[in-house]
């Protein structure tokens, strides 16, 4: 795992070197139509209070029913991450009062989860790859939401969200930057949204990170680390580790210490400020769940599931550079999102993979990044741009009119093929009507002919020439020909 970091990871302090270490527990909130333990929906948004039944509510006498699906969800991403499924695991209970949490107490797992040990691969740039450990995952509830600027007075109480499952995903302190830890969560999400256990929608807060930082001098223990709670966007992650980071090394430098504590980002003022002092497992006063008989299921479910799995991104990732002959870097972004990559393999299929991999991150993704928009609401679809790679590859059209054609098909629809004849936009291969524009040229210019036979990169410049006179249509391969046998070059 990732023991040290490298040099160039290393933060300067006015005295030495530091590095910083950093573990992640993800909040996922699990798929699923109803809540972990009742039936009530999941659905984001609704009157407060609208979705909350009896159980959620904690009336007295209610009984916890688990919810087959939020377990199979959880199987599933273990399996994704690679990890120790375990057929038996336990249920407890983690007693704090909180106002929106009716019961006194989440329905949690501590010493019995249902996944064990796993692994994400991570890559942080184009070159570098890490490893980062997952310790374990288990299944919890959400608690409610309180809400304290409804009224001048009072703080209301949302209890929607109580009982929705979430998926606590915790990782190893393997991770050594604030690049590493956005790129960590980056890659978790895409993982999750593949297999469907979690949508990864950090703005309705399907997704939050609890972000662990802790500062050392290279190669000593591990320093005490400071808990940052409920981030909820991956640029504000790696913003809250870069200033705990900081605000750690400037104490340990003034020869202070830190206080193990949690606290909370303000990305407005990018600070982050005390919360509480962080509380201890034996705080919570853990212990199983009275209600809810041991978790138990057979391996023969669990290789049932593992059966239908999606491919994952990794393996994507691999049969594309395999299949395609795609570098890792395009690989990479084409697998981000499950549909991109769909999108991808439509257009290569049966064409030139390396062009349709160009065409779909530097022009589709680039425009619909542009926009705000998303490979689902994409104007241009994967048939429509596989007809204008079919233009370019069989001559009919060059490169710069593609990109025409590609905006003609943005903004107006239509089928390449056909706007091509309609709107004259064929390049022009036949050599006569290239060879008459070449002779006028040359005819206008005889100075410029004479410099470009002393110096042929003078023969950019009839290229040019030639293309404007042919509105952009002449094949430039073809215009070069006859240039250079015109001129003797």
């Amino acid at each position: 795992m990732n023991t040290h970091a490298k040099p160039s990871k290393l933060i300067k302090g006015a005295t030495g070197d530091w590095e910083i270490v950093v573990g992640m527990e993800i909040h996922a909130q699990v798929s699923s139509n109803s809540k972990l333990f009742s039936g009530a929906s999941t659905e984001f948004g609704g009157d407060p209070n609208a979705h909350v039944s009896l159980v959620d509510a904690a009336m007295p006498g209610m009984l916890p029913v688990i919810n087959r699906e939020c377990v199979a969800q959880a199987i599933r991403t273990g399996l994704g991450l690679k990890a120790q499924i375990n057929t038996r695991s336990v249920f407890d209970r983690k007693n704090y009062f909180y106002p929106d949490l009716p019961q006194g107490y989440q329905i949690s797992q501590y010493k019995s989860p249902i996944v064990g040990e796993g692994e994400v691969i991570v890559d942080v740039t184009a070159t570098e790859q890490i490893t980062v450990g997952v310790e374990r995952l288990h299944l919890e509830q959400d608690a409610g939401k309180s809400l304290h600027d409804q009224s001048p007075t009072e703080s209301f109480v949302d209890l929607n969200r109580s009982g929705v499952a979430l998926m606590e995903i915790v990782s190893r302190p393997d991770i050594r930057s604030a690049d590493e830890a956005r790129a960590y969560v980056t890659k978790l999400r895409t993982i999750l949204r593949y297999l469907g256990t979690c949508d990864g929608d950090m703005e309705k807060g399907s997704l939050r990170a609890d972000v662990n930082v802790s500062v050392r001098r290279p190669g000593e223990p591990l320093g005490t680390r400071c808990e940052i709670k409920n981030v909820n966007s991956i640029r504000f992650i790696g913003q809250a580790v870069e200033v705990e980071a900081r605000r750690q090394i400037g104490i340990l430098e003034d020869g202070g210490k830190i206080n193990q504590e949690t606290r909370l980002f303000d990305p407005g003022k990018g600070e982050t400020r005390s919360m509480r002092s962080k509380e201890e497992a034996h705080d919570y006063r853990y212990f199983p769940d009275p209600d809810l008989l041991p978790l138990e299921f057979e391996q023969s479910w669990v290789d049932e599931l593992a059966s239908h799995l999606p491919e994952l991104p990794d393996a994507k990732k691999a049969r594309f550079m395999k299949d395609y002959g795609l570098a890792s870097y395009d690989a990479g972004v084409l697998v981000m999102e499950r549909a991109s990559a769909d999108y991808y393999e439509k257009v290569a299929k049966g064409r030139d993979a390396k062009a349709a991999a160009n065409w779909v991150i530097n022009e589709l993704f680039g425009r619909l990044n542009k926009e705000g928009k998303s490979i689902e609401t994409s104007p241009v679809s994967a048939d429509q741009l596989g007809g204008i790679v079919d233009l370019i590859s069989e001559g009919v059209i060059s490169g710069k009119i593609a990109k025409d054609l590609f905006e003609i098909v943005w903004s107006e629809g239509g089928d390449p093929r056909a706007l091509v004849e309609q709107r004259g936009m064929k390049q022009v291969t036949d050599t006569g009507a290239i060879e008459a524009a070449v002779d006028a040229i040359i005819a206008a210019n005889p100075d410029k002919v004479a410099q470009a036979q002393a110096k042929p990169t003078m023969l950019g410049w009839f290229v040019g020439q030639v293309m404007k006179q042919t509105g952009g249509k002449a094949n430039p391969q073809a215009v070069n020909d006859v240039l250079k046998s015109k001129l003797g070059i």
